[in-house]
């Protein structure tokens, strides 16, 4: 019988890729996204575009309102999202994210069944996210073990980071060997109704910048005024 498995799938690049790597190592993958409030759904058109394209068994979409508490750029419109790099954790890091969708994941997993739950998280890229660093995805781990029915009857959980010491352009390179295809995906905090980025905000110049060290062709679609 196939392994299930459930995949946080956001529409960019990185989670994309997961799910391709998810779905090579044989799980029959559930994706998983999240309406939360975010300043645009292009991302949320994008997952269900990749989730598509990678034939998922169910791709479900979860309605969160994370802009109640604000606190980010990316759940505020008040906030500017930075087209700057900056130090320290950045104001596009928004409280409690990765936690509260690893948790909803695991709801659904214990459900199911599944007990292996993927996240695209990268500590290169975005180490000055507490939540997408190894330390985090460890004691997630723990807790799910800890907390649950399945965990505490001894049918324990793994959560796979698999991306997260990977470079932009590492992520890059194994998702097109998987036929990934980039031109689905969204990955820009503040891209327009059609999906076209802006090219200036971080995630933007990561990704750029991942193409550009993989050396291979760049399939964003980016707004006129980019």
């Amino acid at each position: 019988m196939t392994d299930h498995a459930i995949v946080l799938l956001s529409g960019g690049l990185d989670s994309a890729t997961t799910l391709a790597l998810a779905r090579d190592q044989g799980y029959e993958c559930f994706a998983l996204s999240f309406a939360y409030g975010q300043r645009h759904d292009a991302e949320l058109a994008a997952a269900g575009r990749v989730a598509t394209q990678m034939g998922v068994r169910e791709h479900r979409t979860v309605a969160l309102d994370l802009a109640a508490f604000g606190g980010s750029a990316l759940t505020d419109p008040a906030i500017a999202v930075p087209t700057a790099p900056s130090t320290g954790i950045p104001v596009t890091y928004v409280p409690a994210r990765n936690t509260i969708f690893l948790a909803y994941a695991l709801a659904w997993a214990e459900v199911l069944p599944a007990r292996d739950l993927f996240i695209g998280v990268n500590a290169i890229d975005y180490s000055g996210y507490p939540d997408c660093r190894p330390a985090f995805i460890e004691a997630f781990e723990r807790l799910a073990n800890l907390g649950t029915r399945a965990g505490v009857e001894g049918d324990g959980f793994c959560i796979h980071a698999p991306l997260i010491h990977w470079s932009k352009a590492e992520i890059i390179r194994c998702g097109l060997a998987l036929g990934v295809d980039y031109g689905l995906t969204v990955s820009c905090y503040q891209a327009d109704d059609t999906g076209a980025a802006c090219g200036r905000c971080d995630a933007c110049r990561l990704r750029a910048a991942g193409f550009i060290e993989a050396g291979v062709p760049d399939p964003t679609r980016y707004a006129p005024d980019a």
